[in-house]
């Protein structure tokens, strides 16, 4: 190989000869380097391949004579294609009238460039210090405006045949593996980030990854084989620091970390804490070590060695790994320890993760009661079978739990399916906090279902919520415990036993949420029953005034207004008015009702004397027209002989009283019918109001729901009195309930319903 050295004042150029193929030449100068870039796309025929940073780009298109030249080569057909990084601050500068007809691609994290025609290639090895000494956005926008000027650059030029192709070969490759400008400019333009999910396996790239990650982050989650807290403290160090001051400055939300604690990382682990770090223990790790941050998810299968860097890095921005694994941390997270606990339990010498397999079931029993005698706090059974419970019962199981809850205050819960044998031991256990009750047992059972259940093949036993007994079933039809144990596990390991806590309370809730599900279908059930009911009374109730009201209507019309005797018309007009004022009253119960379900029931309180509302309620029960009084029934009335003055909606009280009235006279054919006032003893600020009748009394059947809507065994009435009444008179601040009679008199139970009302002042003068 021949080397040629030629000087000039303004140009120097080493020239390398390679017989018989061409040349290769190392530029130092801006004019050549202008020259020869203009020479070669002049020179071009067919197709001309630039790939290029952004600094190369501002170089190359700095030089005046170069867009000149590109719009005569594309005249001639030359085939332009262009890769390079496109980013937000420089997108502007591929959308210049010169790069039109140009094919471009976008590559992310472009360093260098060098350009390919058909027959020869140029590379720029350094750009223009002047690009170097850029750092504002703003000056780099103007840079890439095609202002930069190249000064000291240096360039490589080859026409070798074995050269141009390896290149051309190369902007191949790199053309498959970039991207079409138009997606990247949408991109950047609707702000969307685009997901990656790559391998990295140099180690100066995986640094640099780590640590834009950690500058990008505002959380960051990490779980880490023993040896990866030692490799992020020695390599991102820097990084983290900065990272936890914006964390203590409430920038962010802070690293936490999940890792095995042991002997040999107990300082760092300290040392992390004190910096602000949140790290927790656990041996049950995954075998991937990972971080996961708001915005990228990272992994390696390496184990870390004396806090090497690692060799190789997944690495992914798509959500759903993003997602997944943020998942399995906070399940890790849940289920360890706080770092300073196990450092504690370290330096207290304490095993944390005792676990024993244990295969004879005389083992497994003596263990079973031994955890359950020692209990303190709290005591979880989760039995697979019915017959589980029973022979754990015979071996005294149950009743040492039964004597923790009693003597020590341990809180026992029981989850088993439901049998007969079972509801009747449970239902013994329940007694003792109804008969010992000073005891405090705290006791409580619930039955799984039979698809719960039959998934289970294994009685678990958590005690205080540091250690658990898993014992399988062998076989269920034995009778004895020893028979029907087959293989157990001990274990005190936090993880583990947190597991079983985390099951049994899910387990609870569900059944809990199950049964509240079945007792609100139950009273929906109800509800819907009640509601047809009523609708079917509500229409007799409708049909029975209206009926009377077109006849008689219709009977007046057919006759002669003349011949119609005075008394005749007298009668009808009543008949019709008493059913008119049937309807009127049935359509304001049906109002009153909407009004106290959507909570608009307006009172308009005023002070009265409590005598007076009672003797006017009696007025207008004997005067209303719907009511034929029954002078069977004798109506007593016992005032109190002082004054009680009451705030209360007058005409409501009144419908009060006229309701329990209607009621007594409904079930009473003869007898007397007794309402009465007075101070209540129980509470001297209340008036008592009584309504006692002589009646059939209270059906059984219905007492229970006596006070809801629709509540009535009776062929007349709606059933809406006495819900109505309840709720004017929990609306004035007083009660209202119902009991029947003790005595039978004449086979006639009767029953008595009660109002109590605050009285506002009271005046025990005697009345004249």
């Amino acid at each position: 190989m021949n080397i040629e050295v030629d000087s000039f004042k303004c140009m120097e150029t080493m020239r390398t000869s390679v017989p018989n193929s061409g040349i290769i030449q190392i530029l130092h100068n801006k004019i050549e380097i202008s020259r020869i870039l203009c020479q070669i796309l002049n020179d071009t025929r067919c197709r001309w391949d630039f790939y290029a940073d952004t600094e190369s780009l501002a170089v190359a298109f700095s030089i005046q004579q170069v867009p000149k030249t590109i719009k005569e080569a594309k005249k001639r057909g030359v085939k332009f294609r262009l890769i390079s990084d496109v980013m937000k601050d420089n997108v502007s500068f591929f959308k210049q009238p010169i790069l039109n007809n140009v094919d471009i691609r976008h590559l992310e994290g472009i360093k260098g460039n060098f350009a390919v025609s058909d027959k020869e290639y140029i590379s720029m090895c350094e750009i223009s210090s002047s690009l170097k000494k850029i750092r504002s956005t703003r000056e780099r926008k103007n840079t890439l405006s095609a202002s930069a000027k190249i000064s000291q650059e240096r360039a490589i030029y080859s026409n070798i045949k074995e050269d141009v192709h390896q290149h051309q070969r190369i902007f191949e490759n790199l053309w498959l593996n970039s991207r079409p400008i138009e997606n990247r400019i949408r991109e950047i333009e609707e702000g969307i980030d685009r997901t990656e999910t790559t391998a990295i396996s140099k180690s100066t790239e995986i640094a640099n990854r780590i640590k834009k990650s950690i500058e990008s982050s505002t959380e960051i989650k990490i779980s880490f084989q023993p040896g990866g807290l030692e490799f992020l403290y020695n390599s991102f160090s820097e990084s983290y620091k900065k990272f936890l001051d914006l964390y203590k400055r409430g920038e962010n939300r802070g690293i936490r970390c999940v890792t095995t604690i042991n002997k040999d990382n107990e300082k760092l682990v300290e040392l992390l804490v004190e910096e602000g770090v949140q790290i927790r223990h656990t041996k049950n790790l995954t075998p991937l070590s990972f971080s996961v941050s708001n915005n990228e998810f990272q992994a390696t299968a390496e184990k870390f060695e004396e806090g090497k860097m690692i060799k190789s890095l997944l690495v992914s921005t798509e959500p759903l790994y993003i997602e997944h694994y943020n998942s399995i941390f906070e399940q890790l997270w849940d289920n360890s320890i706080d770092a300073k606990d196990r450092i504690y339990d370290i330096e207290e010498g304490v095993d944390l993760t005792d676990i024993e397999i244990i295969p004879r079931s005389g083992r497994s029993r003596l263990l079973y009661l031994e955890l359950v005698r020692c209990a303190k706090q709290e005591i979880l059974f989760i039995f697979p079978t019915s017959s589980a419970l029973i022979r754990q019962e015979k071996i005294g199981a149950i009743p040492l739990a039964v004597e923790a809850a009693e003597k020590r205050s341990v809180k026992v819960r029981i989850l088993v399916p439901h049998s007969d044998q079972v509801e009747q031991r449970l239902q013994s256990l329940l007694q003792i906090k109804v008969q010992r009750p000073a005891h405090n047992a705290d006791i409580d059972f619930r039955y799984t279902d039979t698809e719960q259940a039959s998934g289970s093949k294994a009685t678990i036993l958590v005690v205080d919520k540091n250690a658990s007994l898993v014992m399988e079933l062998r076989d269920d039809s034995k009778t004895t415990f020893d028979e029907a144990i087959g293989l157990s596990t001990y274990s005190n390991s936090k993880a583990g036993v947190l597991s079983y806590v985390a099951i049994f309370e899910k387990l609870w809730n569900q059944i809990e949420l199950y049964q509240q599900v079945k007792q609100a279908n139950e009273r929906l059930k109800l509800h819907d029953k009640m509601q047809q009911e009523f609708i079917n009374v509500a229409a007799h109730e409708l049909r029975t005034p209206i009926q009377p009201i077109l006849s008689t209507v219709g009977l007046l019309s057919s006759k002669n207004q003349v011949t119609i005797k005075r008394k005749e018309l007298n009668d009808s007009i009543s008949m019709i008015a008493r059913n008119a004022t049937r309807l009127k009253q049935l359509s304001e119960d049906i109002l009153d009702v909407t009004k106290i379900e959507s909570q608009t029931l307006e009172l308009k309180k005023e002070l009265h004397d409590l005598n007076e509302i009672i003797e006017y309620s009696i007025e207008e029960y004997k005067r209303n027209p719907t009511i034929k009084y029954n002078t069977k029934v004798q109506l007593e009335y016992l005032p109190v002989h002082s004054r009680l003055y009451v705030e209360v909606d007058k005409e409501r009280i009144v419908q009060v009283i006229f309701n329990l009235l209607a009621n007594a006279f409904k079930f009473t054919k003869e007898g007397n019918i007794v309402i009465s006032i007075q101070q209540d003893q129980a509470s001297s600020s209340e008036a008592l109001i009584g309504v006692k009748d002589s009646g059939q009394g209270i059906d059984q059947d219905v007492f229970p729901r006596l006070f809801e809507k629709f509540a009535s065994k009776s062929f007349q009435g709606t059933g809406l009195g006495l819900f109505i009444s309840k709720s004017i008179v929990e609306a004035h601040g007083g009660r209202i309930w119902a009991q029947n009679n003790n005595k039978l008199v004449d086979g006639k139970q009767g029953a008595t319903f009660s109002i109590t009302l605050p009285i506002v002042n009271s005046d025990l003068t005697q009345l004249a």
